[in-house]
């Protein structure tokens, strides 16, 4: 039940000293180790081991070698399961701005140094 308790939700990037951008998630996905599509569904390894963590945090992985996701871990600690941010609506922007997993990653500059940090406890991106 979390993906749908976010939409609705601001996504905040702090790009310089009290400067911030923001938008409010229009789109999620769920997913866990159950399903063939999860980065989790055949073992926990060495670059999706964030996802196999405490619920809570961010977990960013770049896709086809492109562009990168943003997610969040969800449900337990040792169970990879979470939530694919797929679009975000960005105040005075074209709405095709944020909508697709890249496009959100790249209008909130979001790459693999965040990976890992916990959605309520840092400095540059929060929910």
């Amino acid at each position: 039940m979390v993906a749908p308790s976010l939409v609705g939700c601001f996504l905040i990037k702090r790009i310089a000293q009290n400067k911030y951008l923001s938008g409010v998630i229009v789109e999620t996905e769920a997913y866990s180790q159950e399903e063939e599509a999860c980065h989790g569904y055949n073992q926990k390894t060495q670059s999706n081991k964030v996802l196999f963590g405490k619920p809570g945090r961010f977990y960013i992985y770049r896709s086809y070698g492109i562009h990168h996701c943003l997610n969040i871990v969800t449900d337990k600690d040792n169970f990879a399961s979470g939530v694919l941010i797929r679009a975000v609506s960005i105040l005075n922007k074209n709405e095709r701005e944020a909508s697709g997993p890249g496009l959100v990653t790249k209008a909130f500059d979001v790459d693999n140094t965040l990976n890992s940090l916990k959605i309520l406890d840092n400095k540059f991106l929060w929910i």
